[in-house]
């Protein structure tokens, strides 16, 4: 019985230890407590005021010797041998790794450092370096002979339990750039080991060697045989061994805060709030080594068999009443040993996670084993770079690992958190639609989270209870949401008020008016309050700026100087309004049309230099023909020859509403139309005063 059980721990090893469980789900925020398993540094600055675990779970179990479909796998009649797709190499590897989260807990201790304590079981069994090719040998039918050159190979199962501490604190928080540490130190207390390490082994095997019922075998190499020292006794009973040991976990993490200004709010005093319930980096960057350390076996036997031996009957393993007693029957007595150490898996772990968008992330995860292949009693895990596209928020996430196994291959899962209640598996949409699948892993787990909550302002003032210095009566921000004083009861709080003992009207600050100038006008009124002046205009004295005898109140044309008896403005004269016609005769169009000749231009030019002397005086441009042509064809060119001067002018500057145009036709002759030169003078353009 005891050889069945030994055989059956070392071939529990047959499958490849996992790099990382919970896959996927230790890449969310949210995971709280687990995550400290994956790198102490995540407790601090997280989304949690306190988080519990109840328990939870991961188990996975690989190899890259049989690839199956896992549905296929489970019916009855499914022969490994014969539905299996088999890899065999000379260096096949498997394993199984349990890894059991017990009651653990984080709370913060501060504002820039957390505390955790957890307990873990684990359980990690591996078996490196087979020949696959030498198991095909063992089963071929064709013949009972068999040659089995296997080299070098480590089998290891150990069993253990952790208690460990985690401090984690912020060592960096400026502007965009935020970086945490944290250490995790690890009691360990062994629960069972056993491992068995062979090198050169070749075993050759004659079915007629003997007789021709006895076959002999011939064997070469050196095995070493490890295992507790009453093991093999039929009246052993289990019990915990003595066996304890220290190991400890150091991780960072970096975080890239672009937008960091949107995460703080701050108060008049310069006190600052963060908002520890939003994720605030862009881009996260881990790093950290775990599992460093080793269990002291210390009531072990480690026995090492020269196992070179020719032609000896297979009968001779029948021999011994155990394992060990049956290797001494056939080689003779080991050198042994008393006690020896198991090393934890030790790994490091490289971790990139970038935020699209407040939900949307992506996480790069690489865990590297630091424990060298074929290390005698020493767990060891196997690499895997993984790819983890996943929606997160407070009280929900979902994640598709993808990722690349050392042995095991591509692996494709899945696996979502809903609160309390955390399920997944990093291998799961492989397991279920390939039909070459080396691994499975399955992972679940109950907990009570307590999450960050946004702050509270229970006055409604606009300031969060944490900055407010009166957070049950609301008040301003410039007062740290404290109400001000009014002391002189006029309306105007004293922080607005120039005169806080004395009542005064609010738009004086809090202060009575004065009359500075002593005009009768109080300063409140007066427009000038250093200048005496008349209440009409203000307190103000009134101006004349052109210096015209008009005061600006009485002053139509406030900047050019004119005459008292035109309102201020300049008059137009005789003489201006016989130039203005002398200019306007001499305006040209193209015959018998409206359109200005560009010759003209000058002349128009200079009859708006003359309008813009007289800014209020108003003009109608009058068009007028000659008695050629009927009266109706006359009287509309005039009107379009008087609106195409006065568009001329209101395009160039001269205001619209000072001007009016219309024609005449040939109704207003001023020479006759009987001669060339009568009828040339008739057809004009003049601009008239209107008065």
């Amino acid at each position: 019985m005891k050889k069945i059980s030994l055989i059956v721990l070392l071939i529990i090893g047959s499958m490849s230890a996992k790099a990382q469980s919970y896959i996927g789900y230790l890449t969310d925020n949210y995971s709280g407590v687990n995550s400290v398993i994956a790198n102490p540094a995540n407790i601090t600055d997280s989304r949690f005021k306190t988080d519990i675990n109840l328990a939870g779970f991961s188990v996975f179990a690989g190899n890259d010797y049989y690839g199956v479909h896992l549905l296929d796998a489970t019916k009855d009649g499914y022969d490994f041998d014969l539905d299996a797709k088999k890899s065999p190499s000379t260096d096949n590897n498997a394993a199984i790794n349990l890894d059991v989260m017990g009651p653990a807990f984080m709370f913060n201790l501060t504002e820039t450092s957390s505390l955790a304590i957890f307990t873990r079981a684990r359980s990690f069994a591996n078996i490196s370096e087979i020949n696959g090719e030498s198991i095909d040998a063992l089963d071929d039918d064709e013949t009972d002979d068999f040659n089995v050159d296997e080299g070098d190979f480590n089998m290891l199962a150990n069993g253990w339990a952790e208690l460990g501490v985690t401090y984690a604190r912020v060592l960096m928080n400026k502007e965009q750039h935020f970086l945490k540490g944290g250490l995790t130190v690890k009691y360990l207390q062994g629960g069972g080991t056993a491992y068995a390490s062979g090198k050169n082994i070749t075993v050759d095997y004659d079915a007629d060697g003997i007789d021709a019922n006895t076959g002999s075998v011939s064997t070469r190499g050196e095995l070493t045989y490890g295992h507790f020292a009453d093991y093999d006794d039929d009246d052993y009973d289990y019990e915990l061994p003595d066996a304890t040991g220290f190991g400890a976990d150091l991780g960072f993490v970096y975080e890239w805060r672009p937008d960091y200004g949107d995460y703080k709010t701050t108060n008049v005093d310069g006190d600052t709030y963060s908002h520890k319930y939003e994720n605030k980096y862009k881009l996260k960057l881990g790093l950290s080594i775990t599992d460093i350390g080793m269990i002291n076996y210390k009531e072990t036997e480690r026995e090492r068999f020269d196992v070179t031996k020719s032609n000896f009957d297979e009968d001779d393993f029948d021999t011994g009443d155990n394992f060990t007693e049956t290797l001494t029957n056939v080689y003779g007595l080991p050198t042994t040993a008393t006690g020896y150490k198991v090393s934890l898996p030790t790994a490091i772990h490289l971790n990139a996670d970038y935020s699209f968008t407040k939900h949307l992330y992506v996480n790069l995860n690489t865990d590297l084993s630091l424990i060298a292949k074929g290390k005698e009693s020493a767990n060891r895990i196997s690499n895997i770079v993984s790819l983890t596209p996943r929606f997160e928020s407070k009280w929900f996430s979902f994640f598709v690992p993808v990722s690349v196994v050392q042995y095991n291959g591509f692996q494709a899962g899945a696996g979502f958190r809903a609160g309390p209640l955390y399920i997944g598996s990093g291998s799961v949409l492989t397991a279920l639609t390939s039909d070459n699948s080396k691994g499975a892993d399955v992972y679940a787990g109950l907990k009570v989270p307590v999450y960050q909550g946004k702050p509270k302002d229970k006055d409604g003032d606009g300031i969060i209870d944490k900055l407010d210095g009166c957070p049950k009566e609301a008040g301003p921000i410039e007062n740290n949401g404290c109400p001000y004083l009014d002391s002189d009861v006029d309306g105007v709080m004293d922080n607005e008020d120039a005169c806080p003992d004395i009542a005064g009207p609010k738009e004086n600050k809090g202060c009575p008016w004065e009359d500075k100038d002593k005009d009768g006008v109080l300063d409140n009124k007066d427009a000038c309050p250093n200048q005496a002046g008349p209440e009409e205009n203000n307190g103000c004295p009134w101006a004349d700026k052109d210096g015209d005898g008009v005061f600006d109140k009485d002053d139509e044309c406030v900047n050019i100087a004119g005459t008292v008896a035109n309102k201020g403005c300049p008059e137009v004269t005789v003489e201006i309004q016989k130039t203005l016609n002398a200019y306007a005769k001499t305006i040209l169009f193209n015959s018998g049309k409206s359109t200005i000749k560009s010759e003209s231009n000058q002349v128009l030019s200079d009859i708006i230099d003359i309008l813009g002397q007289y800014p209020t005086a108003k003009f109608s441009v009058e068009g007028h023909t000659d008695s050629s042509g009927s009266d109706a064809l006359n009287q509309r060119l005039s009107d379009s020859r008087a609106n195409a001067v006065k568009t001329y002018l209101v395009e160039n500057g001269v205001d619209a509403f000072r001007l009016s145009a219309m024609g005449y036709g040939e109704s207003k002759p001023i020479a006759s139309n009987e001669t060339s030169k009568g009828r040339a003078e008739n057809r004009r353009v003049e601009i008239n005063l209107v008065k």
